[in-house]
C-alpha cells in the first residue's frame, strides 16, 4: 500500500516521524513475518469471537438471573469499557514493558470468563466476568496490532487489512457459534466455549517468543505529534463513534430485537446478526482496496451515505428483504473500519499503536458506555425498534462530518 493514499492531504504537517514499530530485541519472529501475522491474526479471530457473545447470552440470562433491559444495557457498557476504551492503557503497558503476555494470554482469560457467563447465580457475578472476559479483549489489541504488521515488509496495509479482518471474522462468527454451544450444551455447561480460547494462546505461547528490552529502549509516549495532528484525528475518531453507536448496538441487541419483537427464532436471530457481522468483514476487506483507488475520505462519504437506506429497509420492510437490506447496511458501513486505522496511522506513524488504540478500542467503547445502557434505558419505556432505527441518524451525521475531512491533493 503507497504510504499517504489513504489520508493523503490530511498529512498536511511536514514533519517526518519514524515509523513506530516494536524494538529489535521486542520483535517476535515466529518463523516468518507471515507467520507471526497468521498467528495474531487467528488471536485476534478468537478474542473477537467472545467479544460478540454477550448478546446470545442475554435472552437465556433475561430468564436465568431475572435481568431487565436496563441491566442488559448495564452489561453491555461493562463489556466496552473493559475491552474497548481500556485498550490505549493497555496499550502504555505494553509499549513500556513489550512482554508477549499482553497479547498471548488474552484469547483464553477471554474464552474462560466470557463461556462462563452461563454459570453466573447473580447479576453481580455475570458484572465480574464480564468485566475480567473483556479486560482480556482490551489487552490484546494494542500490541498484537503492531507486531502483526511490523514486520511484513513492503505490505503493511494489507497485513493489518488481514489482521483487522481477521478479528472481523471472529466477531461475525461468534453469534452462532455460542448459539450452537448453548444450544447443545446449555447454559450450565457454557465452559465448553471456552477451548478455541485456550488452544490459541498455547499455539501463541509455542510460535510467538518471550522478548527481553532493556530498560534504556523501553519507549515513552511522545504526545507532541499527536498534538499536531489533533484536527484530523479528531474527525476520525469521531467518524469511528458515529460508526460505532450503530455497530456496537446491533451487535448487543439484535438477537434479542429480532426474538422478542420480531418473531425469530433465538437461532436464526444470532444467524441475522451472523450475516450482518460478516458482510462487515467482508466490507472491510473491499473498503482498503477502494481507499487505495478512489482515497479514504470518499470511501468514507460513501459509506455513510450508503448505509442510510438499507438500514431503513431493514427496520421497515420484512423476511428476505429486511435481511437483505441488514447484509447491504453491514457490507457498506463497517467498509471503513480499517480505512479509519490506516489514515490515522499514517497521520501520527510514530504512535501507531496509539492512534491504532484510539480508533479501534476508544471511540467503539466510548459509543457502547454511552448507548448501549441508554438504549436499554429507552428501550423499557419505548421498544427497541424505536431506539434501534433511531440510530440510523448517526450515519447520515457522519456524512456531513466527513466533508470537514481535507480533499485530497490534486
Amino acid at each position: 500500500m503507497p504510504p499517504g493514499k489513504y489520508n493523503e492531504s490530511l498529512s498536511a504537517n511536514p514533519r517526518t516521524i519514524p515509523v513506530s514499530t516494536p524494538p529489535a530485541a521486542a520483535r517476535s519472529s515466529a518463523r516468518s513475518p507471515l507467520s507471526t501475522l497468521a498467528f495474531y491474526s487467528a488471536g485476534h479471530f478468537a478474542v473477537d469471537l467472545y467479544s460478540s457473545a454477550l448478546g446470545v447470552f442475554q435472552p437465556l440470562l433475561a430468564s436465568q438471573v431475572g435481568i431487565n433491559l436496563t441491566q442488559a444495557g448495564v452489561l453491555g457498557g461493562v463489556m466496552v469499557f473493559a475491552g474497548s476504551v481500556m485498550q490505549p492503557v493497555y496499550g502504555i503497558l505494553s509499549d513500556r514493558f513489550h512482554s508477549r503476555l499482553f497479547s498471548v494470554l488474552a484469547p483464553a482469560i477471554a474464552g474462560l470468563f466470557i463461556s462462563a457467563l452461563g454459570l453466573a447465580p447473580s447479576y453481580s457475578l455475570l458484572l465480574l466476568l464480564v468485566f475480567l472476559g473483556a479486560s482480556a479483549v482490551a489487552s490484546f489489541h494494542p500490541q498484537a496490532s503492531v507486531r502483526a504488521a511490523a514486520e511484513v515488509s513492503g505490505s503493511r496495509g494489507k497485513a493489518m487489512a488481514f489482521f483487522i479482518s481477521a478479528g472481523s471474522l471472529g466477531f461475525a462468527i461468534g453469534p452462532t457459534y455460542f448459539s450452537v454451544m448453548l444450544e447443545r450444551f446449555g447454559l450450565s455447561q457454557s465452559y465448553w466455549a471456552a477451548i478455541p480460547g485456550v488452544l490459541v494462546t498455547l499455539a501463541l505461547l509455542f510460535a510467538i517468543p518471550e522478548t527481553h528490552v532493556p530498560a534504556h529502549q523501553r519507549q515513552r509516549i511522545d504526545w507532541g505529534p499527536l498534538r499536531a495532528v489533533w484536527r484530523p484525528l479528531f474527525l476520525l475518531y469521531m467518524l469511528v463513534f458515529l460508526r460505532s453507536v450503530v455497530q456496537i448496538s446491533f451487535t448487543q441487541f439484535l438477537p434479542l430485537y429480532l426474538s422478542k419483537e420480531r418473531g425469530f427464532t433465538f437461532q436464526s436471530a444470532s444467524l441475522a446478526l451472523t450475516l450482518y457481522s460478516t458482510m462487515g468483514a467482508i466490507g472491510g476487506l473491499t473498503g482498503g482496496h477502494l481507499a487505495d483507488r478512489f482515497g479514504g475520505r470518499n470511501v468514507i462519504l460513501y459509506s455513510m451515505a450508503g448505509s442510510v437506506p438499507f438500514l431503513l429497509l431493514f427496520f421497515e420492510a420484512s423476511g428476505g428483504l429486511a435481511l437483505a437490506g441488514l447484509a447491504f447496511a453491514g457490507l457498506i458501513l463497517l467498509s471503513t473500519n480499517p480505512v479509519n486505522i490506516v489514515m490515522a496511522q499514517e497521520l501520527a506513524p510514530g504512535q501507531s499503536g496509539t492512534v491504532s488504540a484510539l480508533m479501534m478500542g476508544f471511540a467503539w467503547g466510548m459509543a457502547g458506555i454511552i448507548f448501549i445502557p441508554l438504549a436499554g434505558l429507552f428501550a423499557d419505556h419505548y421498544s427497541l425498534h424505536q431506539v434501534l432505527r433511531s440510530f440510523v441518524l448517526f450515519p447520515a451525521l457522519g456524512f456531513l462530518l466527513a466533508f470537514r475531512l481535507p480533499k485530497a491533493a490534486q
